[in-house]
């Protein structure tokens, strides 16, 4: 069975490789050599997913929630087990791309030569530049100017999620609850950068967001249990 997760960004993002561009970028996005489209890999955006579901799962425990235990099955499904060390987890997190069409235009263009991967990168990035504020003066620290690049606003990517065996209606409750829950990305996440709006949706691309949440408000209300 296959899921996907519609991320639009909301401001600027740097999907950071850790490192940048001698000459060009301090920080630069990930993004593929062959045709220059940026992409969120898909182990960052489960780890992402994997810290809501933690916030979640804690404030329940707080409120001495009765769905705890039945969301914490959910989360062992969707994720693994907490602390181990095999992937048991029945839910795999592809990469977040740009749309589908988008790719295939972009990769046909490049095989007839009409476009370069550098140029597709600069036509959905932009490089932002900023420096460090000393405390005591407020001036621009000297030698801290840095280039970073940034996936502008407004793009949009889909990520797709493949399960081993179908997702029960706790399970997409709760990957609903993560999904809407995720709201930033990226470096420089802190200071303004990588808001993002995120949605579920079914394997026919049909957001199901707010029909999976009803059954985790129903869930968190104690009816049914």
């Amino acid at each position: 069975m296959k899921m996907y997760i519609h991320i639009t960004l909301k401001s600027d993002a740097t999907f950071g490789r850790g490192e940048g561009v001698a000459g060009l970028v301090d920080e630069e996005v990930e993004h593929d050599p062959k045709t220059g489209l940026p992409y969120l890999r898909g182990r960052t955006l489960k780890g992402l997913l994997v810290e809501q579901c933690a916030n979640i799962l804690y404030a329940l425990e707080k409120q001495n929630s009765k769905a705890l235990a039945r969301l914490q099955q959910a989360a062992s499904f969707l994720f693994g087990r907490p602390g181990s060390t095999l992937d048991d987890a029945r839910m795999h997190v592809g990469p977040a791309l740009l749309p589908e069409e988008l790719c295939q235009a972009v990769e046909a263009h490049i095989k007839r030569g009409e476009l370069t991967p550098a140029e597709v990168l600069e036509s959905l990035t932009a490089i932002r530049r900023q420096t460090a504020v000393a405390e005591e003066t407020g001036a621009p620290e000297e030698g801290s100017l840095r280039s970073i690049r940034v996936v502008l606003r407004e793009t949009t990517f889909i990520a797709s999620l493949d399960f081993d065996k179908e997702p029960d209606e706790d399970a997409k409750a709760l990957l609903a609850s993560c999904v809407l829950c995720l709201r930033r990305a990226g470096n420089g996440r802190n200071r303004g950068r990588g808001r993002l709006k995120a949605r579920l949706l079914d394997e026919n691309k049909n957001d199901i967001t707010e029909a999976c949440l009803q059954h985790f408000r129903q869930l968190v209300r104690g009816e049914g249990l």
